[in-house]
């Protein structure tokens, strides 16, 4: 790991990522056909994230759904067909059939909660061959040496101290990209879906940025509240809902701490569960039990 975060190199990682989640190349017969897939259950995105052995996105899919509530399944169903219409849109892109997935989880979800994440994947027709939680995940493709990570997710936000290359601190809290979607819905007095799309819309988020700025506010209350007697020398913003512009920006100022947002956030966590998964030959699995 790097003493401090290469952002050039983090940035073309993630602008590679991006450009093959619509496309994919497909594997030919015959090759090195190792394959690390990542399954990101996230409460607003789901995404499936396919690497080569060298952690190369080779292909990968996401979609909108409600069928996780603060990082717990609460549509067990829902879930599983999210995750199979996601598999097979990676496996047509890539030529082949994918056996094996990685998983995730907030950090401080009961293990009931855990092992769900653990079936959505069975379920889906895939091994699972491990669970990391997500702000470790995401540290696989920060790679920080000293720093703190936060995954600010639909429901969550996770966060994770980084001391000497290791995760040596968790915590999760309640707040996240659905408290912004909620926030515009009320002050604005218009349905949840319709805020989701304004939410979204470049167009209109500098106007939205004085209505949502206290949920990025209490992002910053959480990391502060979290890292209390840990030094924190950078916060680095994760997820989908810190592509907001002025998000970094916004927990900088309320919390005192320096904070940086990478390009395409969204798939930091996913790419970094793919990348904690073994490498596996097309055909083969390997079970996992929690």
């Amino acid at each position: 790991m790097t003493e401090t975060l290469d952002r050039a190199a983090l940035d073309a990682t993630m602008a590679e990522l991006a450009a093959v989640m619509g496309a994919g190349a497909r594997l030919e017969d015959g090759a090195a056909e190792l394959v690390k897939v990542g399954v990101d259950l996230g409460t607003a995105y789901t995404v499936v994230v396919a690497l080569d052995e060298h952690d190369r996105p080779l292909a990968g899919a996401a979609e909108f759904a409600d069928v996780v509530r603060d990082g717990v399944v609460t549509d067990f169903i829902g879930a599983v067909d999210l995750v199979r219409r996601l598999k097979a849109r990676v496996e047509e892109r890539l030529g082949c059939t994918l056996t094996a997935a990685h998983g995730a989880y907030p950090p401080g979800v009961p293990r009931s909660d855990v092992r769900a994440v653990q079936h959505v994947i069975e379920s889906a027709d895939l091994e699972c061959t491990g669970l990391v939680d997500e702000p470790s995940a995401a540290n696989e493709v920060l790679r920080l040496r000293d720093g703190v990570v936060v995954d600010v997710g639909g429901g969550t936000t996770g966060v994770a101290v980084v001391r000497g290359g290791e995760v040596v601190h968790t915590a999760d809290e309640p707040t996240g990209g659905t408290h912004l979607t909620l926030v515009i819905a009320g002050a604005l007095g218009i349905p949840v879906e319709e805020a989701e799309r304004l939410k979204t819309d470049p167009a209109q988020q500098q106007r939205l940025l004085p209505l949502v700025r206290p949920v990025m506010e209490k992002v910053a209350s959480i990391v502060v509240t979290s890292t209390a007697g840990w030094p924190v020398p950078m916060v680095y913003l994760v997820g989908g809902s810190v592509a907001f512009p002025g998000f970094a920006e916004a927990v900088s100022e309320a919390s005192g701490l320096p904070a940086v947002v990478p390009v395409h956030p969204l798939y930091v966590t996913p790419l970094g569960i793919a990348r904690a998964a073994t490498p596996r030959p097309r055909g083969t699995t390997a079970a996992y039990r929690i």
